[in-house]
C-alpha cells in the first residue's frame, strides 16, 4: 500500500527543457500541473475530513439534547440508529479519511513533489553556462534549488489541504449555529471579519520579510560553503579572523532580518489572542443569554462552546499556516531569481549530433569578448588540418584558453563560425560536440567520488582491463593501489575528496590524463596538460602522450615552450590575434614574439626534440 501511494508522483519524470516561468503563479503551475490528480485527491480528503470533524461537535450537542429530553430506561433503543451512525463516523469514517489523507500527503506529496521539483530545477540549472556559475556562490545556487523544492511543496500542500479545511470548518460552523439560532452566528462572523483584516495587514509584511530573510540565508550559506570549498587558501594565508568576520557579517545580516521577520510574527500572535478572547466570551455569553430566554437548547450551548474553543485552538495554526504559505512563497520567489534565468548557451531546436570523420577544425573569422565591447578575440582565422598537431603560444591574456572555451562551446561566439569537418558547432548538440573532444587542463578538478568513478567519466562503458591500461600509460598505477580514504576504501574504490584534494597536483593530473586516454576522442585539447608534473614523471609519460596524440587533431597550450616545440605547427597569439605561425625552428629564426618568449624562458639552450 505504501509503495502504491509513493509511486503516484515519480521523482524522475522526463526532463522539461523549457525555462521555468518567472512569475510566481506560472512557476507554481509549471511544477504542480503534472501532479494535479494527487493534489485534487488530497483536497477531497481534506474536505471530507473537515466535515467529519465538525460533525463530531454536532454529535456532542445532539447527545446532550437526547439526554436532557428523556433520560432513563430505553435511551439506547430510542436513539439506536443515531448512535450507531455516530459510532460509524467516529470509528470507521474518520480513521479511514485520516489514513487516506496522511498517505496522500506523507507518502505521495512530501517525498515525491519536493524531490521531483528539485530534480527538474537541477536539470535546468546544470545546463547554464559557466558565466552563470561564475556569478554566484555554488552553495547559494544549491541552497536555492533545495529550499525552493521544499517551499514549493509545503505551500502547495497547505493551500490545497489546510485552507480548504479551514473554509469548510468555519462554513459548517456557521451553518450549525444558524440551525440553532441565527444570532449565534454574530460573534463568529465578526471574528472572521477581524481575522481577515489581521491577515490583510500582517501576511503581506510577513511575505516580504520572509523573502528578504531567504535572500540573507542564501548569502550566508554561500559564504560559508565558499570558505569550506577553499579551506586550503584560508589556512595558507592565515586570515582566520578576517574570514570569520566575512562570514559573521552575513550571519549578522541574517539575524537582523530574522528579527524583523519574527517581530511581525509576535505582533500577529498577540492580535489573534485578543480577537480570540472576544470570540469565546461573545459566543458563550450570547449562547447563555439565548438559553436563558428559552430560545436554544443546552445541546446548542455545548455545540457553540465546543466549536468556538476548537476554532480558537485552530486560529493560531490557521494564521501560522497562512503565514507559512506566504513565507514559502517568498522563498520560492527568491529561488525564481536564480532558477528562472534564460540559458545563454543552448542547443538549437534542429541541432544534430556531431559526426567526426577526419577531425579538421576551422576557426572562421571569430569574435568573442565575454560580453564586453572589445578585447579577447577579434577576427581570428585559423585552420587546423585533420590529424595536425598545433601548439598555441603567447603571453597570459592572449586568448589561448578562450579559444579552447569557444571550441568546446562553453560560450557562444558573438560572430563568426567554428567548423569541425565542415559542421558548424553552433548547429550540433553540445553533448555530442564535447563527446568528440578530449581535454586535459592545468587546473584538474576531480569529482568527490572514487578513483574508478572519476576515470570512467572518460568512457563509462570501458572494461576494467581498458581502465587499468589507461592508468598504466598515464603512470598513475604506481600510487592508486596505495590510496586509502577515511572510510577504509582502498585503491580504485578510494574517494578523492572535494575537487580531488586528497591527491597531489601531479596525481590529479595523471588521473586526468588517464581519463582522456580512456575517452580516446578524435580531437584532443591539452591546456598545460603536464604543468603539474615534475620533469621525471613528465618525461616518463611523454611517450604515452605521443601515443595519445597519434592519429588525432591536437590543440595544445603550454607556457613551458619545450613541451610543445615538437608540434607540427606553432600558432603565436597576442591580444586575441594570431601574430605568428610556423614550426619551432622557423619561429626562432624569425626573431619575433615567439623567439623572445623562447629566449626569455630557456636562454635558447634547450633544443626541441623531433
Amino acid at each position: 500500500m505504501f509503495r502504491w501511494f509513493e509511486s503516484l508522483i515519480p521523482v524522475f519524470p522526463p526532463v522539461d527543457k523549457r525555462m521555468p516561468p518567472r512569475s510566481v503563479f506560472k512557476f507554481y503551475l509549471f511544477y504542480l500541473r503534472p501532479v494535479w490528480p494527487v493534489l485534487l485527491a488530497t483536497l477531497v480528503a481534506g474536505l471530507l475530513l473537515a466535515l467529519v470533524e465538525v460533525a463530531m461537535f454536532d454529535f456532542l450537542g445532539r447527545i446532550v439534547d437526547m439526554v436532557a429530553e428523556q433520560p432513563g430506561a430505553g435511551f439506547f433503543q430510542r436513539h439506536a440508529s443515531d448512535l450507531l451512525w455516530m459510532v460509524a463516523v467516529c470509528v470507521v469514517a474518520r480513521p479511514v479519511l485520516v489514513g487516506l489523507h496522511n498517505l496522500l500527503v506523507n507518502q505521495a506529496i512530501v517525498p515525491g513533489l519536493s524531490n521531483r521539483s528539485r530534480w527538474l530545477m537541477h536539470n535546468y540549472v546544470v545546463r547554464q553556462s559557466l558565466t552563470f556559475f561564475h556569478n554566484d556562490f555554488a552553495g547559494s545556487v544549491a541552497n536555492r534549488v533545495m529550499q525552493t523544492g521544499t517551499s514549493l511543496r509545503e505551500s502547495a500542500v497547505q493551500m490545497v489541504d489546510s485552507l480548504w479545511y479551514i473554509v469548510v470548518y468555519t462554513g459548517t460552523a456557521l451553518f450549525l449555529f444558524a440551525q440553532a439560532d441565527w444570532r449565534l452566528m454574530i460573534p463568529l462572523v465578526l471574528w472572521m471579519l477581524a481575522y481577515a483584516v489581521i491577515m490583510v495587514y500582517f501576511v503581506p509584511r510577513a511575505k516580504e520579510r520572509a523573502w528578504i530573510a531567504s535572500e540573507a540565508r542564501s548569502k550566508a550559506m554561500g559564504r560559508i560553503v565558499d570558505g569550506y570549498t577553499n579551506i586550503p587558501t584560508l589556512k595558507l594565508f592565515a586570515h582566520g579572523g578576517r574570514e570569520q568576520a566575512y562570514v559573521a557579517e552575513s550571519i549578522q545580516e541574517l539575524a537582523e532580518k530574522h528579527r524583523r521577520q519574527t517581530r511581525i510574527t509576535s505582533g500577529m500572535d498577540l492580535t489573534i489572542a485578543i480577537v480570540n478572547g472576544f470570540l469565546i466570551a461573545g459566543t458563550c455569553g450570547l449562547a447563555l443569554w439565548l438559553w436563558n430566554d428559552g430560545l436554544i437548547t443546552v445541546g446548542a450551548i455545548t455545540l457553540a462552546t465546543g466549536l468556538v474553543i476548537r476554532i480558537h485552538n485552530m486560529s493560531g495554526w490557521i494564521m501560522w499556516t497562512i503565514n507559512g504559505i506566504f513565507e514559502d512563497i517568498g522563498t520560492v520567489q527568491d529561488g525564481i531569481t536564480t532558477i528562472s534565468q534564460p540559458l545563454t548557451v543552448q542547443d538549437r531546436d534542429d541541432a544534430v549530433p556531431l559526426k567526426v570523420s577526419a577531425g579538421g577544425v576551422h576557426f572562421q573569422d571569430i569574435h568573442f569578448h565575454y560580453g564586453k565591447r572589445g578585447g579577447v578575440i577579434a577576427g581570428l582565422e585559423l585552420r587546423v588540418k585533420p590529424g595536425e598537431k598545433i601548439g598555441l603560444v603567447g603571453p597570459s591574456g592572449a586568448g589561448k584558453s578562450t579559444l579552447v572555451n569557444v571550441l568546446l562551446r562553453l560560450y557562444d561566439l558573438e560572430s563568426g563560425r567554428i567548423l569541425i569537418d565542415g559542421q558548424d558547432i553552433a548547429g550540433v548538440t553540445q553533448e555530442s560536440l564535447r563527446g568528440q573532444i578530449g581535454v586535459v587542463t592545468q587546473d584538474t578538478s576531480l569529482l568527490h567520488r572514487s578513483i574508478r568513478d572519476n576515470l570512467l567519466y572518460g568512457r563509462p562503458e570501458a572494461s576494467e582491463a581498458e581502465l587499468r591500461a589507461a592508468v598504466a600509460k598515464a603512470r598513475a598505477d604506481g600510487f592508486i593501489d596505495s590510496l586509502v580514504d577515511g572510510q577504509g576504501r582502498q585503491g580504485y574504490d578510494a574517494l578523492v575528496g572535494e575537487r580531488g584534494v586528497k591527491l597531489s597536483g601531479g596525481q590529479r593530473q595523471r588521473i586526468a590524463i588517464a581519463r582522456v586516454l580512456l575517452k580516446d576522442a578524435p580531437i584532443l585539447v591539452l591546456d598545460e596538460a603536464t604543468s603539474a608534473l615534475d620533469s621525471e614523471v613528465e618525461a616518463a609519460i611523454q611517450d604515452n602522450l605521443d601515443e595519445l596524440m597519434g592519429g588525432k587533431t591536437v590543440i595544445a597550450i603550454a607556457h613551458r615552450l619545450s613541451t610543445i616545440a615538437r608540434m607540427d605547427r606553432l600558432v603565436v597569439m597576442d591580444q586575441g590575434r594570431i601574430v605568428e605561425t610556423g614550426t619551432h625552428a622557423e619561429l626562432v629564426a624569425a626573431g619575433g614574439l615567439y623567439a623572445r618568449l623562447w629566449a626569455r624562458q630557456t636562454g635558447g639552450f634547450v633544443a626541441a626534440e623531433g
